[in-house]
């Protein structure tokens, strides 16, 4: 069974690996283009595969992580709401389908859970638990744009960019910190949350430079 566990965690390691790369390298290409697109798919793909690995692994035996459990949803939302956000980029599309729903639903009880977990941690006096709530906090705020876009896209129509730049540079920040707590080997509580705090910053410029666009072109 070891074994069997350690070849999914090298599995789940290279494609993390290959997300990274391509996250990066979609954040370097001229958005839009082929190359970005195409980068795009790439890194939404290795992620979803190698954070769908890590939930098999946070349930194996003497691999049981609650955390790393939720954190793998987590980051599985990011890229998949990301990629969902491009569909309201067409206004053929006119209200959010089941799937989009779902998505958003299953952060919104993730959050919850996580925000719990950490709560009762703390008063139980576990300082990790800190980790819980903060990302508990940041999954619950993310649903909340979801539904906005879905219920002003059609008036809105730069929602859709928004919501697709912050999923997405959202789950390039979750590859970063795996990089930096797995692969560096700094499993810390800074190690877990400066990624997260320098990227909301860097989400937020982009977000403030798309809504001071006069004019955003739609399909």
């Amino acid at each position: 069974m070891e074994n069997i566990i350690e070849t999914f965690i090298y599995i789940h390691a290279i494609f993390g690996g290959l997300g990274l790369i391509t996250g990066i390298a979609s954040i370097l290409v001229k958005k839009g283009q082929r190359n970005h697109r195409r980068l795009g798919k790439w890194f939404s793909w290795s992620m979803i595969i190698s954070s769908a690995i890590s939930l098999v692994v946070a349930r194996m035996p003497n691999h049981n992580n609650t955390f790393l459990f939720l954190i793998g949803i987590f980051t599985i939302y990011m890229v998949l709401a990301g990629n969902s956000a491009l569909t309201f980029k067409t206004t053929k599309k006119k209200k959010a389908n089941k799937i989009d729903l779902t998505v958003s639903i299953t952060m919104i009880v993730s959050a919850l859970l996580m925000i719990g977990f950490g709560i009762n941690g703390l008063v139980h006096g576990y300082s990790q638990s800190i980790l819980f709530l903060f990302f508990g906090l940041f999954g619950l705020f993310m649903p909340y744009g979801d539904f906005k876009l879905y219920k002003t896209s059609l008036r809105n129509r730069k929602l859709w960019l928004i919501n697709h730049l912050s999923r997405m540079l959202g789950a390039l920040i979750a590859s970063i910190t795996a990089f930096i707590v797995a692969g560096m080997h700094q499993d810390t509580l800074w190690a877990w949350i400066t990624p997260s705090v320098l990227g909301t910053a860097y989400i937020i410029y982009w977000v403030k430079k798309t809504k001071g666009k006069k004019k955003l072109k739609s399909a």
